[in-house]
C-alpha cells in the first residue's frame, strides 16, 4: 500500500475511534503506532512511542505549562475576579451597561493571570451575574457579557492554547503571547462599544447603578494592585526580554503564591488541591502532546505533510479559499471540542498546509486560537456558553439569545485579523520576545 494512502486511511481510523469516545491523546498515540509499525516495522513503533514521552517532558518550553496552570488556579483562589469586578463597577457601573463593560474588563484582566475561557467565564459568571441582575439588567445580556468577556481568557497571554500550539509546532512561546495582545485588547474594546451601542437603544438591557463617590473609588484599588504589578511583571519581563516565557512562568507562580499568602488566601489544603489540580491538568495536556508527537511522527512517514505542501504551492492564487476553509473548519470544531483537542487534532494537517501557502505561523496561531475561542462560545453547541447557563441557573437559549451580538463582534475581529494580518504582529516586531 501506497504511504500516502494509509496515511489517509488511519487518518479515518482516528475519526471512527474519536465518534466512539476514545480519548484523543490515546487515539492519536494509538494510530500512530499502527501507521509506524506499518511502514517500518512492530520494534521500531515500539521504541519510538516508549521514547516520545520523555522527550517531551525533556523539553525546557514544556516546564512552563505547569508553571502557568498553577498560577492561574493559585489566583482563582484568591477571589481576586470579584476585587477586579468591584473596582471596575465603582468605575463605569453609573452609565448604562457600566456593570455588562466592567465585567469585560475584569474578564480581560483576570484572563491575563488566568489563561483559560472557562475558568474566567465561571468565576466572573459567580461575581458578576448576581450583581448585573440586581440592578434589572436582561438576562440575556448579562450572560452574553460573560460568556463573551470570558472567551478572551485563551487571547490574553499567557495563554494555555498559545503554549500548546508552541509546544507542538515549535513557534516562539513568547512572539505567541506578544502577538495575542493586541487582539485580545481589541477584542474587549469591541465589547465594551458593542455594549455601550445596544444599552443606548434600549435602556432596559442594561439600567445604570448608582454611581459610587471618589472614596469608593480610591479604596477598591488597594485590592486589585498585586494582580495587576503581576500582570506587569510577567509580560513585561518577556516583552523586555528580561526573561524567557518559560522563566515567566516561574516567576509568575511563585509571585501568586505570594500574593495569596499576603491576602490569607493560601491554606495548606488549599495550596495542596491547587498543587493536584496542576499536575491533573498538566498530565492531561501532556497526553494530548505525546499523542499528537507520535501521529505526526506517523504522518512524517507516510509523506502526508509533503503532499500537502504540494497541494498548497499550487493553490498559492487562491490563499484565501483555503483560509475561509480553515476559518469554518475551526468555528465548527471549537462548537464540540475544547480547544486544546482541537489544536492537538488539527495541527498536524493544517500547519503544513497554511505554511506551505506562505502564512506567518505567528499569525496563524492567533487567527486559530481566536477561531476556536469564537466557536466555544457558539451555538447550538458552544460549550462555554452551557457551562456558563449552567453556573448562572439560566435557560440555555437565554444565554446563546445573549451571545448573538458578540458573535458578531467577533467576526468583525476575525476580518481584521485576516485583512490586516500586521496588527497581531505590531508588538512580535518590536519585542524581545524569545
Amino acid at each position: 500500500m501506497e504511504p500516502v494512502t494509509l496515511g489517509l486511511i488511519l487518518i479515518a481510523l482516528l475519526l471512527v475511534l474519536l465518534f466512539l469516545k476514545v480519548w484523543l491523546g490515546v487515539a492519536m498515540a494509538f494510530t500512530g503506532l499502527v501507521g509506524i509499525a506499518l511502514l517500518t516495522d512492530f520494534d521500531m513503533a515500539r521504541k519510538m512511542v516508549g521514547i516520545e514521552p520523555f522527550a517531551q517532558m525533556l523539553q525546557y518550553t514544556f516546564s512552563a505549562v505547569p508553571l502557568f496552570i498553577l498560577m492561574g488556579i493559585i489566583i482563582s483562589n484568591t477571589g481576586m475576579g470579584r476585587n477586579l469586578f468591584d473596582m471596575a463597577a465603582k468605575f463605569v457601573g453609573q452609565v448604562r451597561g457600566g456593570l455588562a463593560i466592567a465585567t469585560v474588563g475584569a474578564c480581560a484582566v483576570f484572563s491575563a493571570v488566568c489563561g483559560s475561557s472557562m475558568a474566567t467565564a465561571v468565576t466572573m459568571g459567580k461575581v458578576a451575574f448576581p450583581e448585573m441582575k440586581r440592578h434589572n439588567y436582561d438576562e440575556s445580556m448579562a450572560i452574553g457579557a460573560i460568556a463573551a468577556g470570558g472567551s478572551i481568557g485563551i487571547m490574553i497571554p499567557p495563554s494555555l492554547a498559545f503554549i500548546l500550539y508552541g509546544l507542538i509546532t515549535q513557534e516562539s512561546i513568547g512572539r505567541l503571547f506578544m502577538a495575542g495582545i493586541v487582539p485580545g485588547v481589541m477584542q474587549a474594546v469591541f465589547y465594551a462599544i458593542l455594549i455601550t451601542i445596544m444599552c443606548k437603544f434600549n435602556p432596559k438591557l442594561g439600567p445604570a447603578a448608582p454611581r459610587a463617590t471618589w472614596k469608593e473609588r480610591a479604596s477598591s484599588l488597594p485590592q486589585t494592585v498585586p494582580i495587576i504589578i503581576l500582570i506587569i511583571l510577567v509580560l513585561g519581563g518577556i516583552y523586555g526580554g528580561v526573561f524567557t516565557a518559560t522563566e515567566a512562568g516561574a516567576i509568575g507562580a511563585c509571585c501568586a503564591i505570594i500574593i495569596a499568602l499576603a491576602f490569607r488566601k493560601l491554606t495548606k489544603k488549599g495550596f495542596v488541591g491547587s498543587i493536584r489540580e496542576a499536575a491533573s491538568t498538566t498530565g492531561m495536556i501532556l497526553i494530548l502532546i505525546v499523542g499528537a508527537y507520535v501521529f505526526m511522527r506517523f504522518l512524517t512517514l507516510s509523506g502526508l505533510p509533503s503532499v500537502l505542501s504540494g497541494f498548497a504551492n499550487s493553490l498559492q492564487d487562491r490563499r484565501w479559499v483555503v483560509l475561509i476553509f480553515i476559518i469554518v473548519l475551526y468555528l465548527g470544531l471549537g462548537c464540540i471540542m475544547d480547544i486544546y483537542s482541537v489544536i492537538v487534532l488539527t495541527l498536524p494537517i493544517t500547519y503544513p498546509l497554511m505554511k506551505a501557502l506562505g502564512y506567518d505561523m505567528i499569525w496563524y496561531g492567533v487567527l486559530l486560537v481566536k477561531l476556536i475561542e469564537l466557536g466555544e462560545i457558539t451555538p447550538p453547541v458552544g460549550i462555554n456558553t452551557y457551562v456558563l447557563a449552567r453556573t448562572c441557573k439560566v435557560r440555555p437559549e437565554t444565554a446563546f439569545k445573549g451571545i448573538i451580538p458578540f458573535i458578531i463582534s467577533d467576526l468583525v475581529i476575525v476580518a481584521i485579523i485576516c485583512i490586516w494580518p500586521e496588527l497581531p504582529m505590531l508588538l512580535v516586531n518590536t519585542s524581545q520576545a524569545g
